[in-house]
């Protein structure tokens, strides 16, 4: 597709339009990236229409795939398709640096939110995600899964992800989902996978040079350690590597972090929990606690340095490995065979889904009738009156603060 027929479809667009998309979607998307998924799809599915549903649904399938934060991968491509190289970074940028910047300033003391008013708030944002997330799943089961076949997918891999807590569980229930798919929703409509073209302005050998970054990068740096002994570049192997060797983003990232930061002595435990405490109660991706530890950490560099140093080298290994995978995704998914399999595997991201709507979203916020209100109103707010997320995020904060009062 060229790029007269991408305009015409309203497929193109200014990297500063994708700057103030998610510029909005970096200072309100709270609850992990479960919630940001729900979050994505509100905003550019539903209401600005940048791709469609069962497009979408794929490339959150890809990103599950992929070592990275999966969250801001799929915003990375969402930013990278509307608005090319510049929308992508673009998206990435407006996405993360809110959160960056905030645990940053919780590195140098600057934690304001303590006492009820503060616990509240922090609960009142953790109820956001139960209503989003469980809009989420609402949405994309009417879409993905509406046929016995495909609930029955999606509810076999929500039964894998809650009784396994093995780290690989959420890899193999999609690729369980793509097999199942292969062989039972052969004789579903084409349409229902094939639609919205994925137009990435990422050629081939571009994503064959990422690629081989990833892996020079993986293998190289510690090389060059040897080499230099540069405290800079060990920093950077550190997060570089644990970005690269985790799937699923978020919480699985948590105890590469603490084995890279704190076993060599760089930094304390209690500073690590501590800004891990810290890292939920802001928005945007939790891969942003490297910006956290970047900045505490003992030997130099830190501070300012310390935490662009950290929160490049944790991002860039999911980047390159996605801009490498991009190229060849389109044109797998349109072939008859990988519709099918897609069908399966779009089923099993709405169970991975719905079993995260349960743990971690609705076992860590939901534990009292009053916060079940909250979530209530929210889900009800965002459904039936389609309200805008911000309007959601404010009220439900407003409610978090309300019951921590009513229990002081």
């Amino acid at each position: 597709m060229n790029a007269k027929s991408q305009q015409k479809h309203g497929r193109l667009g200014s990297p500063l339009e994708v700057l103030l998309a998610f510029a909005k979607l970096g200072v309100t998307c709270f609850g992990g990236p479960i919630a940001h998924i729900g979050y994505f799809r509100q905003e550019f599915v539903v209401k600005r229409r940048w791709l469609d549903e069962h497009a979408y649904a794929d490339l959150v399938a890809l990103c599950q795939f992929l070592p990275g934060p999966a969250s801001s991968q799929v915003g990375f491509s969402i930013g990278l398709m509307r608005g090319g190289y510049l929308g992508g970074i673009a998206a990435w940028t407006a996405f993360t640096l809110p959160s960056a910047i905030a645990l940053i300033l919780f590195a140098y003391g600057a934690n304001a939110l303590q006492g009820p008013i503060g616990t509240g708030l922090l609960h009142g944002l953790k109820l956001v995600a139960v209503a989003i997330v469980a809009q989420a799943v609402w949405g994309m089961a009417r879409t993905l899964a509406p046929d016995r076949e495909r609930a029955s997918i999606a509810a076999i891999a929500a039964l894998i992800i809650l009784f396994s807590s093995a780290s690989v569980a959420q890899i193999g229930a999609i690729a369980l989902g793509g097999v199942a798919g292969l062989w039972f929703c052969r004789a579903t409509p084409s349409a229902a996978t094939g639609q919205g073209h994925l137009s990435m302005p990422v050629s081939r050998s571009v994503g064959i040079l990422a690629l081989a970054a990833f892996f020079l990068l993986l293998g190289g740096l510690p090389l060059l350690w040897a080499l230099s002994h540069s405290q800079a570049v060990a920093l950077f192997d550190a997060f570089y590597r644990s970005g690269a060797l985790v799937f699923g983003g978020g919480h699985v990232v948590l105890p590469l972090l603490r084995e890279a930061t704190v076993t060599p002595g760089w930094v304390s435990d209690d500073a690590f929990l501590a800004g891990y405490g810290a890292a939920q109660g802001v928005p945007g991706p939790l891969f942003t606690f490297a910006a956290y530890l970047g900045a505490v950490m003992k030997p130099s560099p830190h501070g300012i340095v310390g935490a662009v140093i950290s929160l490049i080298a944790i991002f860039l290994p999911g980047i390159l490995v996605l801009m490498g995978t991009l190229p060849f995704w389109d044109a797998f998914r349109r072939r008859a065979w990988a519709q099918a399999a897609m069908r399966g595997v779009n089923a099993a991201v709405v169970g991975l889904l719905g079993a995260a709507l349960y743990n971690p979203v609705w076992t860590s916020a939901v534990k009292t009738p009053g916060d079940f209100g909250i979530a209530l109103v929210g889900f009800v707010l965002l459904v039936v009156w389609h309200a805008p997320p911000l309007v959601v995020v404010a009220i439900s904060a407003l409610g978090g603060v309300a019951l921590a009062l009513g229990a002081g």
